[in-house]
């Protein structure tokens, strides 16, 4: 409305000032519904996120109980070597005259293996024979002696009892006896060393041909026909001879898992040529002294396992699993499905550590479990997650047997996926109010 004082606008004036007054309104308008829009959308994050109910079987990771085989088992690498062999060497020395065998043949024991060249051996011990011959010609020269002393000495001694000869004489014979038995004794003692000689003599000829000491394969050959061994300081090895039906598997376990093992134990171990197949055996020994290997310290366990077959030969490589505990066609869950039991000493999931406090080193999962009592928290039918105390088994480092309080097909909280919040446990989601 114009007042008096204010001139009248033309009609030009007053379509020319129209528009502005709309165009404030339009840009108003939109700022008042883009921050409405803007509060609405912080509002529903923040009621979504603070407020609203949490869907528990999408806000959990969860997993079904199944059934299947758990094993927790300690594992190393070890190589095959025959149970029983020995290495044939030779206790002569000279050339090697015949190889009668070549690596894998199969001997029996006593069979003829080689021959060194007995030569040498042989004329020692004729020289034996010889001077042995000579050594028992001069010992039947010396009796005959011997028994004409014997006789001239009687003769004395019977010419001594009618005063028919004289005291030396009879001297004379008794000492021509006495060195005749005399004599005679040193004969046969030399007899008897020169027989030693010669059953030496003799060994050593027939230590010229090797022959086998057990019954076996010959599994590796280190000297060649036509070689010259020298035995005066050290026994030469020329073949070793193995019994292939029992392979024993060397591994070598780290002083932190040797703990663990306990001899009679199963075992198994597979092959790199067929991971598929195993061969099962019981721990027989752990050798008590270390070797030490790059600063880490192994000791060497030993087990036995048949090869009728002769399918494992020796040096191969097994992959070895000391089967610490196991369980058949057992309710399996996760580890981290796994809660101690309140009252047990360890912090549940989730708790803290207070300010100042050591922090706890985590125990080993095997030993944490297995033989106790746990509780599990279970996705019911009405999505409601509640806790339960069930009876663990055996575990490994990944999963658990349930003996009880499970049944198959229940799913189990394993953890909460990304970015959720939690819900409580055992109480239903409340509907957001309007």
């Amino acid at each position: 409305m114009l007042t008096e004082t204010q001139p009248e606008k033309t009609a030009g004036q007053v379509a020319a000032a129209a528009p502005r007054p709309r165009k404030k309104r339009r840009a108003r308008a939109t700022l008042v519904a883009l921050a409405v829009a803007i509060v609405a959308a912080g509002g529903y994050l923040a009621w979504s996120k603070w407020i609203a109910p949490a869907d528990a079987a999408a806000q959990y990771a969860t997993t079904a109980v199944q059934r299947g085989d758990l094993e927790d088992v300690v594992t190393a690498t070890g190589t095959l070597q025959p149970r029983d062999f020995v290495d044939v060497g030779t206790q002569v020395s000279g050339q090697i005259r015949k190889l009668h065998v070549d690596v894998g043949a199969v001997v029996k024991q006593g069979d003829l293996l080689a021959e060194i060249d007995p030569t040498v051996f042989k004329s020692r011990v004729d020289a034996d024979l010889a001077q042995l011959a000579n050594l028992r010609a001069q010992l039947a020269d010396r009796e005959a002696q011997r028994v004409l002393a014997e006789q001239q000495f009687q003769r004395q001694q019977q010419l001594t009892r009618e005063n028919a000869t004289s005291a030396d004489a009879v001297q004379t014979a008794a000492a021509n006896l006495q060195s005749a038995t005399a004599q005679i004794a040193a004969l046969r003692a030399q007899i008897q060393q020169v027989e030693s000689q010669l059953r030496g003599d003799e060994a050593n000829l027939g230590y010229t041909r090797i022959y086998a000491p057990m019954t076996g394969t010959v599994v590796s050959q280190a000297a060649k026909q036509g070689q010259t061994l020298n035995a005066n300081q050290q026994a030469p090895i020329i073949l070793r001879i193995a019994d292939l039906s029992t392979m024993t598997v060397q591994t070598q376990v780290s002083e932190a898992d040797v703990s663990n093992l306990r001899v009679g134990m199963d075992v198994y171990f597979t092959t790199l040529g067929n991971e598929r197949r195993r061969y099962y055996g019981k721990l027989r020994q752990i050798n008590p002294t270390p070797e030490v290997v790059n600063n880490v310290v192994l000791y060497d366990a030993l087990f036995d396992v048949p090869n009728p077959s002769g399918e494992l030969m020796t040096q191969m490589t097994a992959q070895v699993f000391f089967v610490l505990a196991s369980a058949k066609n057992a309710l399996l869950v996760p580890i981290s499905a796994l809660e101690p039991l309140p009252g047990s000493g360890e912090r549940r999931r989730g708790a803290r550590s207070g300010a100042g406090t050591t922090p706890r080193v985590a125990p080993d999962p095997r030993t944490r479990f297995a033989g106790k009592e746990a509780l599990v928290r279970v996705l019911n039918d009405q999505g409601v997650v509640e806790e339960r105390k069930v009876q663990v088994g055996a575990t490994n480092r990944v999963a658990a047997a349930i003996i009880s309080g499970l049944e198959p097909g229940e799913r189990v909280v394993t953890g909460m996926r990304s970015g959720e919040r939690s819900v409580p446990t055992g109480r239903m989601p409340r509907t957001p109010r309007l």
